[in-house]
């Protein structure tokens, strides 16, 4: 977005959707930001609609948010300061801790099936 009117074609736009309670407009980051109940499918084809073509759903999240920050795949040079990309990360599942622990022996500490 580059000047008052296109921040203003956008802002009536998706204002006026069902269910929207507010629309904040940062014209630095071009980034729109709804609060409401709607589907954000029909925002983001509302606002293509007012001809910003390039219109996507915002790929970051505040670093404080994301389970692990550092995973791979996460940071993203081009993010604003404190956020990073919206990655699911997802920690490893209880069944690979079952196998792993069912390798060693409670009774002998210092045997292991393995060998």
């Amino acid at each position: 977005m580059d000047c008052d009117g296109c921040e203003r074609k956008v802002r009536n736009a998706v204002a006026t959707i069902k269910g929207v309670k507010s629309v904040e407009i940062n014209r630095k980051q071009s980034r729109v930001t709804v609060n409401g109940c709607v589907d954000p499918n029909k925002v983001l084809n509302r606002v293509k609609r007012t001809g910003k073509k390039k219109a996507e759903f915002w790929p970051y999240v505040p670093q404080h948010v994301v389970t692990y920050p550092h995973a791979s795949g996460v940071y993203d040079k081009r993010a604003p300061g404190g956020y990073v990309r919206n990655v699911q990360t997802f920690a490893a599942s209880a069944d690979t801790e079952e196998k792993f622990m069912s390798l060693f022996s409670e009774d002998n500490v210092n045997a292991c099936s393995i060998m």
